[in-house]
């Protein structure tokens, strides 16, 4: 088995499924995880690269936020779409790291993906609240390269 299938359980997965579910449900902004095993690029160019496979741009407002993480690397990355980078504190990418850092230091990874599933959550629904004519424009399941 990869690290990548190791890296959650098929429980911790549902968890996060539903956690981005819960998140999702006071806004229009839409939230992605994509797990790998590694990268040859930049982590960040990488994300980028799944961003754009992930058709995340698609979102009416721009307002896509993309969890990668690539496993044996040891490295993450959290991006917003131009719609909620445009209206975010400056620090907010940075305190979302952080608050998924601090969990993985400690090898709760399920929780640190969870935490900044919720962080981003509250944030895209303080700028993009669910209005009655929403719909869930992405899946909401882990992707996996």
């Amino acid at each position: 088995m990869s690290n990548v299938e190791d890296f959650l359980t098929a429980k911790e997965e549902e968890e996060i499924v539903l956690a981005i579910q819960q998140a999702e449900r006071n806004t229009s902004g839409e939230i992605r995880v994509h797990i790998e095993k590694t990268t040859a690029i930049s982590h960040y160019d990488r994300a980028l690269e799944v961003f754009q496979m992930l058709k995340m741009f698609n979102t009416q407002q721009r307002n896509g936020v993309l969890l990668y993480i690539a496993v044996d690397d040891h490295k993450f990355v959290i991006y917003g779409d131009e719609g909620i980078n445009a209206v975010v504190p400056t620090d907010f990418w940075e305190t979302t790291k952080e608050v998924i850092q601090n969990q993985f230091k400690q090898r709760n990874f399920k929780q640190g993906i969870i935490d900044g599933i919720l962080k981003a959550g509250n944030e895209l629904k303080a700028h993009f609240p669910w209005a009655t004519d929403d719909e869930n424009e992405l899946s909401n399941e882990i992707s996996k390269g």
